[in-house]
């Protein structure tokens, strides 16, 4: 049997008006550059990994496929 790790996902996206990533509902590293928020996104990965966490960054709006906020 093959185990997995739930992986956390952490979404860089358009939000109200500028960049920011949001993780669990909760968004943080707000910015009009994206590659600011990008940024933002691996320093929280990064400390997820260091706890233990398996991380995946998704970027919204790159390679023309964007989210559509409900």
């Amino acid at each position: 049997m093959r185990m997995t790790t739930e992986r956390k996902i952490l979404t860089v996206a358009r939000h109200e008006g500028n960049w920011s990533v949001e993780h669990e509902g909760v968004h943080f590293g707000q910015s009009a550059d994206k590659e600011v928020a990008k940024a933002a996104a691996c320093r929280r990965a990064r400390s997820l990994q260091d706890d233990g966490h398996a991380c995946q960054i998704r970027v919204s709006g790159e390679h023309g496929f964007w989210i559509k906020p409900s």
